[in-house]
C-alpha cells in the first residue's frame, strides 16, 4: 500500500519502517524455516516471488506492511538488515455479511534472539493505532486467524481485547475480532504512543 510508503513508526523498544526491496533477501531467509511458513501459513517461495511479493504489499490498495526493528540495534549503526526482527501486516477486506470494511493482523518476530522481549506486543499495538487513525482506510474492525496451537498468539490478542467469534477444527484456525469503538480506541491510547517520522 503507497499509505505507508514514506513512513517511519517509532516505538520504545521496536521501529516499523516499510517492507523494501532491500529487506527481501533476509525475508526470504527466514521463510526459508519451515516452523516459521507453519505458523504463519505461507507458501514456499523462490527469492524472484519473493521480491514480487515485497512489490505487491508496496502497491496493493489491499496490503499494508511494516519490517519490525529492534530500535537499540537500529540506533547503534542505522543498519536496517541487522536489525530486522520480523514483520507486521494488515490484509484489508470487505465483511460479506456486514459489509464491515475489516483489516486481517498478521505479527511475525522471525529472529529467535528477538523473541520474548515484548516486540511483538508493541509492533502490533503500534500498526493497530496506525491503522485505526488513517480516515482513508476507514475500518470497523480488525480481525486474527491463528493456528489453535500457537497459544502465545492467542493470549496476545486476547490481551488486546479481541474475542473468539470462530474456530474451524478442519483448518485447526481460530478467528478472533475486535471491532473499533471509541472505548477500545481510549484504551489502544493508554498502551501506546503512535510518533511517525517521513522515511
Amino acid at each position: 500500500m503507497r499509505l505507508n510508503e514514506k513512513t517511519k513508526l517509532i516505538g520504545r523498544r521496536i521501529v516499523l519502517v516499510p517492507y523494501e526491496a532491500l529487506h527481501v533477501p533476509k525475508y526470504h531467509k527466514w521463510m526459508s524455516d519451515e516452523e516459521l511458513r507453519h505458523l504463519t501459513a505461507s507458501e514456499p517461495l523462490t527469492l524472484e516471488e519473493e521480491y514480487q511479493m515485497q512489490k505487491s504489499w508496496r502497491e496493493d490498495s489491499d496490503k499494508l506492511t511494516f519490517i519490525v526493528l529492534d530500535a537499540e540495534a537500529y540506533s547503534r549503526d542505522q543498519d536496517e538488515i541487522a536489525a530486522m526482527v520480523g514483520d507486521t501486516n494488515l490484509f484489508l477486506h470487505l465483511d460479506p455479511d456486514t459489509d464491515q470494511q475489516v483489516a486481517e493482523a498478521e505479527i511475525m518476530i522471525a529472529e529467535p534472539s528477538a523473541r520474548g522481549k515484548g516486540f511483538g506486543r508493541e509492533a502490533m499495538l503500534l500498526m493497530l493505532k496506525y491503522a485505526q487513525s488513517q480516515s482513508q482506510l476507514k475500518l470497523d474492525k480488525f480481525e486474527v486467524k491463528i493456528d489453535m496451537q500457537n497459544t502465545t498468539s492467542l493470549h496476545l490478542f486476547k490481551s488486546f481485547r479481541f474475542a473468539e467469534t470462530r474456530r474451524v477444527e478442519v483448518f485447526q484456525e481460530v478467528t478472533l475480532e475486535r471491532p473499533i469503538t471509541p472505548e477500545w480506541t481510549s484504551w489502544l491510547d493508554e498502551q501506546v504512543q503512535l510518533r511517525t517520522e517521513t522515511y
